[in-house]
């Protein structure tokens, strides 16, 4: 036995940058080596296919250790929980009904859930309710119906609220939510300083989602500000404002477009509390970021810590201390990856986008149940969505490590050039103006919009490929089907409500708003009754749309289903598979994943080895398109037969799988209508497909 240490690497002569892309260049036989290894984000960074030290500076160590400036690495020393327990694991709850919300808050808490969000349904975050919600059909959409403290109350039995954080989504009516959450606080003799939560001001989020406040943009935020002053000086446990940035996501903007409107948000809120009379250091710890995250693993790592640094830089800029520059992130599953067909797959998508949150330093994450997209969960899928996190921490003990990307040359560099991508962007929108004009004068929303026609160009070309929608998509699931609560019974409960009183809100003192709200919620005044007291000329921009990434092929999917419930059949494609197997499976497969994407039903076979049976088997089909699949090599000998006979057959549009190169105009001429190869517009081709087929105008 030797004890000599050996060293392998020692035997070979270091080899040079150059010198790898060398002997790449060769076995990419003349292949452009930035076409076919690099690829771009929407932001303009280019990703490497390999990265070395040169990338990443190894001296001075510049992304610093976790808990200290930049903050990079993670808010604490820790990590992101306490004493090492790693991220808060928090589920979100919007069904209406009451009893059924709590049984399921209940549930999740029992199960592994650390906290949990409330949003409150439409009529609510419109500052409606009684009667009005149930008249103008906004209460129980999109969310719990909580009006009052003595709702609160009841969604909330066995709930402790010392010992549960509780954060809750009330749109532009944050006032008189938080007001009665905090009375029902005092009803239950829950000490100030044992309190725990969230209340989520974010007037200039609520303005980009619905277009709308029911105040100025300057009462709204000096509303807010109000907030954050009486919630540090009672509630240590709470924060009162939020910079949620769904709004910008779901819209399509890249990852740095949405770092730059957070950074310029909170900056815009530090203006407002600081005004108010709060100094920086109280005003940056009562603001909690909530981003919503993708499923590109190394992008979600690199943003996450691209935000902490940003925001320390920014707080220092404005004279806080070390202490104050650190940044609590709320890591939310993004909406704009949940699709609705083939949601099963979801749950691959929130489980990276977990990881990838929890190992980047999220303090708190929430994974949406995989049928988000389609309605309300069920107990098995907030039961998936709560376990994914629960196995990724107590499992895979991802909280165990503190910032495992740290010194990687990818995410660092990653990391760093898209702060600075997004550093641009939150300096051009203040030296505009700000966060709140940009929203007026609709520059974000137009810069989005150009980033989301691109994606949506890429989606449709299959160059950013979505699992199970416009890849190896299944016409035959079984459809998932959402609960669905009974919200005529439950608005009939609710038409009798009482509103309160809420006249002292009206001449509350200067500072002395929030304080005020909450002896009214405390006296029996609902939120509806407060938001009218609060209510003032309103400011309007055109909202954000919201999009889905799967929606365009979707909603080619739902008109192939409303055809079929019309006919009792799928739109159909006859696949002319032309030899052997071997020559025309991979085409056949290609095929049937192209035209299933759009709801096209694929007729297979075995193939055929001549015309006349090729034909005959299509008008036997019943279909009125078809398309050939062979291999190049045989397509000379048969496309010309093939199209003949098809068309003789009543073949009312051919296509050829395949690129056609320079024989498109011989088979053209043959009879050939269409091509379908890897680049074409799938999306373009299956819309005027389908049209032919009468399913679409």
């Amino acid at each position: 036995m030797t004890e000599e240490n050996l060293v392998f690497a020692g035997d070979f002569s270091a080899t040079t940058r150059d010198q790898w892309v060398s002997v790449v260049e060769k076995a990419l036989k003349g292949a452009p080596f930035d076409k076919k290894l690099v690829s771009k984000l929407y932001e303009g960074i280019s990703i490497q296919p390999l990265y070395t030290r040169a990338d990443w500076p190894s001296e001075g160590d510049p992304s610093g250790f976790p808990g200290s400036m930049p903050f990079t690495r993670g808010g604490r020393a820790d990590g992101a929980g306490v004493g090492g327990d790693g991220w808060d694991i928090r589920q979100e709850h919007a069904h209406p009904d009451l009893k059924a919300c709590n049984a399921a808050i209940l549930a999740d808490l029992q199960r592994g859930a650390t906290s949990v969000t409330i949003r409150l349904d439409r009529a609510a975050r419109a500052g409606v309710d009684g009667e009005a919600a149930s008249a103008e059909a906004l209460a129980g959409v999109d969310g719990v119906m909580v009006y009052s403290t003595a709702d609160f109350d009841a969604l909330l039995d066995k709930v402790m609220p010392e010992m549960v954080p509780l954060s809750i989504e009330a749109g532009a009516q944050f006032v008189p939510a938080a007001a009665a959450l905090a009375a029902l606080w005092r009803k239950r003799d829950v000490a100030d300083k044992a309190a725990q939560g969230a209340f989520n001001a974010d007037p200039l989020g609520v303005l980009a989602e619905t277009g709308a406040l029911p105040t100025s943009v300057d009462a709204a935020l000096a509303q807010m500000a109000d907030l954050a002053a009486h919630t540090s000086k009672t509630y240590p446990g709470v924060t009162a404002v939020a910079v949620n940035t769904s709004a910008y996501y779901d819209a399509g903007a890249t990852d740095a477009q949405d770092l730059a409107c957070s950074m310029a948000t909170g900056v815009a809120y530090l203006r407002a509390m600081t005004a108010a009379g709060m100094d920086v250091a109280k005003a940056a710890r009562q603001i909690v970021f909530v981003y919503s995250v993708g499923c590109d693993f190394f992008v979600t790592m690199a943003k996450l810590r691209a935000a902490r640094k940003m925001w320390a830089r920014i707080v220092e800029s404005c004279g806080g201390a070390e202490s104050d520059r650190s940044m609590t992130i709320v890591a939310r599953t993004a909406d704009r990856m949940m699709t609705r067909r083939d949601p099963w797959v979801n749950m691959l998508r929130t489980t990276v986008s977990a990881f990838a949150a929890g190992v980047a330093g999220a303090n708190s994450v929430t994974v949406l149940p995989f049928d988000h997209a389609l309605g309300l969960p069920d107990d098995f899928s907030r039961r998936i969505a709560r376990n994914s996190q629960v196995v990724l921490k107590e499992e895979a003990n991802l909280c165990r490590v503190v910032d495992p990307a740290g010194g990687s040359w990818y995410i660092e560099s990653l990391t760093d050039q898209l702060a600075r991508v997004a550093w641009t962007t939150f300096q051009e929108i203040e030296k505009a103006g700000g966060m709140a004009k940009a929203l007026e004068n609709g520059s974000i929303a137009s810069q989005i919009a150009a980033v989301h026609g691109e994606r949506e160009k890429n989606i449709g070309k299959r160059r950013d490929p979505l699992t199970g929608i416009s890849e190896f998509p299944n016409i035959q699931e079984k459809a998932v089907t959402p609960p669905k609560p009974d919200l005529k019974a439950l608005r009939a409960g609710i038409a009798a409500g009482g509103r309160g009183s809420a006249a002292a809100l009206k001449s509350a003192p200067k500072g002395g708003l929030t304080a005020a709200a909450i002896d009214a919620a405390a006296g029996g005044a609902s939120i509806g009754a407060m938001a009218e007291a609060l209510k003032g000329p309103g400011a309007s921009v055109k909202a954000l749309p919201k999009h889905r990434l799967s929606e365009t092929f979707e909603a080619l999917r739902d008109a192939a289903d409303a055809f079929k419930a019309k006919t009792g059949k799928w739109p159909a494609m006859f696949l002319a598979n032309m030899g052997p197997v071997a020559q025309h499976t991979g085409r056949a497969t290609f095929s049937k994943n192209f035209f299933e994407a759009g709801g096209i039903e694929t007729l297979g076979n075995n193939g055929f080895a001549d015309a006349e049976s090729c034909a005959k088997a299509f008008k036997e089909s019943g279909a009125r398109m078809a398309i050939v699949c062979s291999s190049d090599a045989l397509y000379e000998e048969f496309v010309p037969k093939v199209a003949s006979a098809l068309k003789a057959a009543g073949c009312e549009f051919l296509f050829l799988a395949g690129a056609p190169g320079e024989k498109k105009q011989a088979y053209l001429d043959a009879g050939v209508n269409d091509f379908i190869f890897l680049g074409c517009d799938v999306l373009g081709t299956l819309r005027a497909a389908l049209a032919r087929l009468g399913v679409t105008n």
